[in-house]
């Protein structure tokens, strides 16, 4: 059953370790260098460099229709053999709006409200950046339910870092 995980920076390499994923995207902002893990091949290492911002902000990069285009192609390609990485600074904004992305994306099927609330259960911490959600929602067509969906979620409880945590796709 293809498994998505999501971790903060500071908790990649054991995460990796612990889960084996075939493929990591990497979300941090503009400049960060990051070291791609060792088991992960460079094409399916996805580094998205974009600021944890809603709004343009000077010295900043804004997530485009352009980031999410990427992230999606990236996703759409991955086999599902095995786990699926997402990751940013703190692994509870830009990884995690990138997990619910991918549910979305490969589940036409599941409501989003459904896959908003298992990402909930599995992260109380996470608070999706919703202008990556409302961005893919467009892109996926989905009619603005993907972001109603992450709204109605609300803010996630206040942490300086999120837990890794995995979401399934499918119901189980």
């Amino acid at each position: 059953m293809p498994v998505l995980h999501v971790c903060p920076l500071s908790r990649l390499k054991e995460t990796v370790a612990a889960i084996g994923p075939s493929h990591v995207v990497s979300l941090l902002t503009m400049g960060m260098a990051i070291e791609r893990p060792a088991s992960i091949a460079p094409d399916r290492h996805l580094v998205i460099n974009v600021s944890d911002i809603l709004e343009p902000m000077k010295g900043h990069v804004l997530a485009g229709p352009e980031h999410i285009e990427q992230l999606l192609a990236f996703i759409r390609a991955w086999d599902r053999k095995s786990p699926l990485l997402f990751h940013c600074w703190a692994g509870i904004s830009r990884s995690t709006a990138a997990a619910y992305i991918a549910a979305c994306a490969l589940a036409p099927d599941r409501d989003e409200t459904e896959l908003a609330l298992a990402l909930r259960e599995a992260a109380p911490s996470a608070t999706p950046n919703v202008r990556f959600v409302a961005l893919a929602d467009d892109l996926l067509g989905r009619q603005g339910r993907m972001a109603d969906a992450i709204r109605a979620i609300g803010r996630g409880a206040e942490a300086m870092e999120g837990t890794p945590f995995m979401l399934q796709i499918n119901r189980g």
